[in-house]
């Protein structure tokens, strides 16, 4: 059931261990609505804290009628929680942005302003990111293969952090996709988006949850819920290393006949890499198939542990 609105703006904080930030988070958004003249109320869900960030929201709570909070009975991921939280809010319209300061607060106003005149998504695109040169060239990688083989494109420094119009949350809400990858969906979405490029801020305090694995997951489950063409791509690319493969390890043989034996580890070499590539795109062929039986089982998004603040009836 969609959401009657029962405010201007609702303002979506994920947290996962966030004691150190999520006060200061609150009154920093608190003073850029007022500043903007709206009505507003400010959502904490969190993704299985332990560090005290529940106990901290729900003073809050206790302080504030227009807090609330909604605690996931576990983490349930960087696409799930957020986007359920979204679909949880009551505004007119929603902004997300993280509990630690890398999304700036000072943004709010210019969102709601561009809002105002007629957007329905206004998303903040980073200019610069404050993470090793590793981790730099592994995303300018993962928007590139985006870019090449998505079925939509994926804004560059985009991450989430924007404001979203009411008429675009209940839509996104209808797709029930099990792992929503919600930057790509809110593109595939064919709302017109604005951007709003911004330096990126060095996180308040706390530990960030990403490393590298956690980005190659997110990554892979992004790809594999916004990309038809891998599918197909699995199928070209195998044949075309297997056909490589094939013509290394007869050249291989011949000169190891001839006395050059170091031409047949070459040889398995290249045979190892055809492997490689065929389990790679397998894995993620597999990650569509799983998509796919979590849509037929009806998987919702999280299971809620409590809720603070919130009308009697979910949404």
């Amino acid at each position: 059931m969609e959401s009657s609105p029962t405010v201007d703006i609702s303002v979506l904080i994920p947290c996962l261990n966030e004691a150190d930030n999520v006060f200061a988070i609150t009154q920093a958004v608190a003073a850029e609505l007022v500043k903007a003249k709206v009505s507003y109320d400010i959502l904490f869900i969190d993704n299985g804290s332990d560090d005290g960030t529940i106990d901290i929201v729900k003073s809050l709570c206790a302080q504030e009628a227009n807090i609330r909070l909604i605690v996931n009975n576990t983490n349930f991921g960087q696409m799930r929680s957020p986007t359920y939280g979204a679909y949880q809010t009551m505004g007119k319209a929603v902004i997300g942005l993280s509990a630690d300061f890398q999304d700036p607060p000072a943004l709010i106003g210019e969102f709601i302003t561009r809002w105002r005149a007629g957007a329905r998504i206004v998303l903040g695109v980073r200019l610069s990111e404050n993470s090793t040169l590793t981790l730099r060239f592994l995303r300018a990688l993962g928007y590139g293969f985006f870019e090449r083989f998505a079925d939509y494109r994926v804004i560059p420094g985009a991450t989430g952090f924007g404001l979203f119009d009411r008429e675009v949350i209940d839509c996104l809400k209808r797709w029930r996709d099990p792992e929503p990858f919600f930057r790509g969906m809110l593109v595939e979405s064919g709302y017109p988006i604005e951007t709003v490029p911004y330096d990126r801020p060095v996180r308040a305090g706390g530990v960030t949850k990403n490393n590298l694995l956690t980005l190659l997951s997110f990554a892979f489950s992004g790809l594999a819920s916004s990309s038809k063409k891998l599918l197909r791509l699995p199928i070209y690319l195998s044949l075309l290393t297997f056909v490589a493969a094939g013509f290394t390890v007869i050249f291989a043989v011949v000169r190891a006949l001839e006395g050059y034996g170091r031409w047949a580890i070459l040889a398995t070499i290249a045979a190892e890499c055809a492997f490689a590539l065929v389990f790679l795109f397998l894995g993620l062929i597999g990650e569509q198939v799983r998509l796919i039986a979590q849509i037929a089982r009806n998987v919702p998004l999280v299971t809620e542990k409590e809720r603070v603040n919130f009308p009697s009836v979910k949404t």
